[in-house]
């Protein structure tokens, strides 16, 4: 094995970081969200689920989402990256969905979601972590196909 071989094979054995930079505040924030969506969902679906049984279910799948970017923004590598872009967009696309919906109909959901009213009960973070995390993975992307 040439040491141009040993090179590559090194590089394919270390995952690419992402969490360099402003990725360690994408991390913090989302796992920030996860705790609040969590411990949100965990608590209204444990004592008044039937209340609002679409709104406490969506907060819980917020929570999973933002776990899962979480956890692949700290993995790293290329194919997390890519699982975290396509996570992201779907997580904004919920944002967006639940908090046209949330205006629109608004005795669809009885009590809040973390997604509702795209994010005004969490300072609109909801919206805004996404479209900061996918300029990031875009950015990361590009930082390790240069050399």
């Amino acid at each position: 094995m040439t040491s141009g071989e040993a090179e590559v094979t090194a590089v394919q054995e270390k995952p690419a970081r992402l969490i360099s930079g402003p990725g360690m505040l994408l991390v913090w924030f989302y796992g920030v969200m996860v705790v609040g969506a969590v411990s949100r969902s965990a608590y209204q679906i444990g004592t008044d689920f039937g209340r609002a049984p679409l709104a406490y279910a969506l907060s819980a799948v917020a929570g999973l989402v933002y776990g899962f970017i979480t956890y692949t923004l700290i993995r790293g590598g290329e194919t997390a990256r890519r699982a975290a872009l396509v996570c992201c967009a779907a997580e904004l696309a919920g944002v967006l969905i639940v908090g046209t919906w949330t205006l629109v109909d608004r005795s669809a959901f009885p009590d809040a979601t973390v997604w509702s009213y795209y994010g005004a009960g969490y300072i609109f973070i909801p919206v805004l972590l996404p479209l900061s995390a996918m300029y990031w993975l875009r950015k990361a992307r590009t930082a390790t196909v240069t050399p």
